[in-house]
């Protein structure tokens, strides 16, 4: 008969199953993505807060999608690193600070949908409906689309999470790399009916709305451009959009892998690698696409690296012009 601990405040992180001879290497590698992830990432959310050109609609809620990738990825991945130095049997969490990083990577899931989705609806206004853009993306309207971002995922995870507090604990492994709401009510031997329904209904309900979002939005924008003749205005809207769409195909379908793998156990350990490529993929790939994008964040990065460049030339200058008024 198999003994169970009943509400145990500690638990245990299965992590990442990996050789010994490849820790060292995984480990660097996992290191060496969060350094970049990091540096991309802050130095995207400095670049549009230095620079005056880019306090528009557009980049202030793509702010949003960087702080909430940074959250995410930083809840995560220290955690992950320092766990992987450790063996196994010392991979400990406690209950609560169990559930507050499942709330956090609930959330950050969530956010990174809501939040896109208010960007379709920027550029759909922005191509669709120019001339009244500036009248309805006002500072009021910018502030209720950050608080739905937020304030939608914040309640529909309380609900979640508050529907797996409420069982009681049987078991103590989580057999995931950090906790997430379906490795936390896996603990329970009671029946987990109502979580798999509220979280089959959350999910459901998050990718129809952020799918139905994309399609209507841009199914709008792809009809005005066939039906404007302007080609430079048709490219730079499509091109805008393009860059959207590929950000949302990217995060969706790593979001889609996860819940697919959830329900197949014997596939956990391609679960724990695309749970843990969820976050850093996504997040590190988005500076790249929208600075490659954004004709304003690149133009500031030019006059940077300019300035840098004649910056011996230009003292070599000021330090010559002093002699013509000997």
């Amino acid at each position: 008969m198999e003994n169970y601990t009943y509400n145990s405040p500690t638990l245990q992180l299965e992590g990442l199953k990996v050789e010994d001879d490849s820790v060292r290497l995984v480990f660097f590698l996992f290191l060496f993505s969060y350094i970049i992830f990091m540096v991309m990432n802050l130095g995207i959310l400095t670049i549009i807060c230095i620079e005056k050109s880019l306090h528009q609609p557009m980049y202030v809620l793509f702010c949003n999608l960087t702080i909430s990738d940074i959250i995410g990825s930083t809840h995560i991945l220290p955690r992950l690193l320092s766990d992987m130095l450790l063996p196994p049997s010392e991979r400990l969490i406690s209950y609560y600070e169990c559930v507050v990083q499942a709330f956090i990577t609930h959330m950050f899931g969530t956010t990174s949908h809501t939040v896109l989705m208010v960007m379709a609806f920027d550029r759909y206004v922005a191509i669709c409906q120019p001339l009244y853009y500036s009248t309805i993306m006002t500072g009021r309207m910018i502030v209720k689309l950050i608080v739905f971002s937020w304030g939608v995922p914040f309640v529909l995870v309380v609900i979640l999470l508050g529907l797996t507090v409420r069982l009681n604990r049987c078991r103590t492994l989580i057999t995931n790399p950090f906790c997430d709401n379906a490795s936390l009510f896996k603990l329970s031997c009671e029946s987990v009916v109502i979580n798999n329904i509220f979280g089959l209904t959350f999910t459901v309900l998050l990718f129809v709305s952020s799918i139905g979002c994309m399609v209507l939005t841009y199914g709008k924008i792809t009809a005005v451009c066939l039906a404007t003749k302007n080609k430079t205005l048709n490219s730079k809207a499509m091109k805008t959009c393009s860059t959207h769409l590929v950000v949302y195909l990217i995060m969706s379908l790593s979001g889609i892998t996860i819940v697919v793998l959830h329900r197949f156990p014997q596939y956990s350990d391609y679960r724990k690698l695309s749970a843990i490529l969820f976050v850093i993929v996504p997040g590190s790939l988005n500076p790249i696409i929208y600075g490659l994008q954004s004709k304003e964040i690149r133009s500031f990065l030019y006059k940077l690296f300019l300035s840098r460049k004649c910056l011996p030339s230009c003292e070599t200058k000021s330090l010559i012009k002093p002699w013509k008024d000997f």
